[in-house]
C-alpha cells in the first residue's frame, strides 16, 4: 500500500459546549496543523498515487473554509462540540467527497491543536 501525505497549518477559533471545561468554554484560538494522508494500492500511469499539486489545491481550498473562522458558527459543528476529534472527522468527510475519482483505499486526517494535542481519523473508502 502506498501513502502520500501533505500538511497545512491554519488558525481558527472555537469554544467547548455541554460541559464545564473552564477556559475551554470561552472562545479562543488555536494554530491547527493538519496532515492529510491518502492510501492506495495502485499508481497512475505517471507513477503517482495522486498528483501532489492537485492534492495541495484541494487542501488549500478546504483549509481556507476554516481559516480564522469560529468552528461553532459553521454548519458542520451545529449543535455539537467542536473538538479536534470532530474536526478530523469533518475534514475527512470533505476530502472523501473531493477525492471520489481518485483510486484510493483509505484516507487519514490528523489534526494537531497547537503542539500539545493531536487526534487522527482514518477510514477505508
Amino acid at each position: 500500500m502506498y501513502s502520500l501525505g501533505v500538511r497545512r497549518q491554519f488558525s481558527a477559533r472555537h469554544y467547548l459546549i455541554d460541559g464545564d471545561w473552564g477556559e475551554e468554554n470561552i472562545e479562543h484560538s488555536h494554530l491547527y496543523r493538519m496532515e492529510l494522508v491518502l492510501h492506495g494500492k495502485e499508481l497512475d500511469r505517471h507513477g503517482f498515487l495522486a498528483d501532489i499539486v492537485e492534492v495541495e489545491r484541494h487542501l488549500d481550498d478546504v483549509t481556507a473554509g476554516f481559516r480564522e473562522k469560529t468552528f461553532n458558527s459553521l454548519p458542520a459543528f451545529a449543535g455539537s462540540n467542536p473538538s479536534i476529534e470532530r474536526l478530523a472527522a469533518v475534514l475527512h468527510d470533505i476530502f472523501r467527497k473531493r477525492f471520489e475519482s481518485f483510486r484510493l483505499e483509505a484516507i487519514t486526517v490528523t489534526i494537531w491543536e497547537d503542539d500539545i494535542a493531536w487526534t487522527s481519523y482514518h477510514d477505508t473508502l
